[in-house]
């Protein structure tokens, strides 16, 4: 289809006109059609169809400029990235744990998925009003490790698919961990080093946004959702990036805070169970990149709104002392940050 005018995907009205035009939907049923313009990403514009058969599709076109607040950049192609890892996630995780694609069009950067049935809620939402359930962090760890133990033994096929890592680069090195080099100078020689050592390590396919807003529970069921960073790359990125969310959550729910940290705990322990001594070094790099990824979540182009002033001028003081002599193992990162918050070490 040729658009006269740039597809803007939350005009509802060229939505449809679209979606007939593709014939997704005839011009009898357009009227028919619901759209519903979705909230809460910071990189695509993102609206749920339900088409005249009653089938429920999101669709969703990747942005240039980020919607946060620092200038935040990135080519709107990264939306192809997604749909090769819908494809190929699809494979490597079990049956329901990642939504179908529908289409994909290259020209206006657009893909459409299955929707996730009814009812879910996003998991995010349901960790910060401290609805902690175990057994989700457990699906969260081993979801995790067989996606990146499959993929470890299917790397034949997949690396070459994966190995661009400029999206990653744009999307993750860049605003977490340079960008907040930059502002924190005594952070610098740590992100300078973690950098490298992440360029180097590229053992299986990596999600580049394993986190809690991007998993969607449906009848106490992980779906996972947003792949437009996945690469080829370091599988300890992964477990810090997760780690983190677990971690501040800790930080910023204080009454719950023992529970999140024994759900950290379940999480590592379940990832590493499933993987077993497949990745040399992991742990230590994962480490690594939870105190990245922690300080970055503060100082970073894309801070975690739920932590407030106080919060965030703790999580840096933390992370800063404990950069300049890392724990050795995830549980001891966990112990000593908790034990941080808690005041119990200074």
């Amino acid at each position: 289809m040729t658009q006269s005018l740039p597809l803007d995907i939350e005009d509802h009205v060229q939505l449809v006109d679209y979606l007939r035009h593709r014939g997704c939907i005839g011009s009898v049923d357009a009227a028919a059609m619901r759209a519903v313009t979705l909230a809460g990403g910071v990189s695509n514009k993102t609206v749920l169809v339900v088409l005249p058969s009653g089938e429920q599709w999101v669709v969703k076109q990747a942005l240039p400029k980020l919607r946060v607040q620092a200038d935040w950049f990135s080519d709107p192609a990264r939306i192809h990235r997604e749909a090769l890892g819908l494809r190929w996630y699809g494979q490597l995780a079990p049956a329901g744990a990642v939504p179908g694609l529908m289409f994909e069009d290259e020209p206006n950067h657009v893909l459409a998925m299955q929707a996730v049935p009814q009812p879910h809620e996003n998991w995010k939402t349901m960790l910060l009003r401290s609805d902690v359930q175990l057994d989700h962090m457990r699906q969260f760890g081993a979801l995790l490790g067989q996606c990146q133990r499959r993929a470890h033994d299917r790397r034949a096929e997949i690396q070459p698919v994966f190995a661009d890592r400029s999206f990653f680069e744009s999307l993750r090195l860049e605003p977490y961990y340079r960008y907040t080099a930059l502002r924190v100078p005594a952070s610098s020689e740590f992100y300078t080093a973690l950098i490298a050592d992440t360029l180097t390590n590229a053992q299986t396919l990596v999600h580049g946004d394993y986190s809690p807003k991007n998993v969607l529970v449906h009848r106490d069921r992980l779906v996972l959702l947003d792949y437009e960073v996945a690469h080829w790359g370091d599988p300890a990125f992964d477990v810090g990036f997760s780690m983190t969310h677990l971690l501040s959550k800790a930080h910023h729910l204080a009454a719950q805070r023992s529970l999140f940290a024994q759900a950290a705990r379940l999480h590592w322990q379940t990832y590493a169970a499933e993987i077993g001594d497949l990745f040399s070094d992991v742990e230590q790099r994962a480490v690594r990149h939870t105190l990245g990824c922690l300080l970055a979540r503060v100082d970073g182009c894309s801070p975690l709104e739920y932590l407030t002033d106080a919060e965030r001028e703790r999580q840096r003081a933390i992370v800063l002392a404990l950069v300049s002599n890392p724990p050795t193992t995830v549980p001891d990162l966990i112990n000593q940050f908790i034990l941080a918050i808690n005041g119990d070490v200074q």
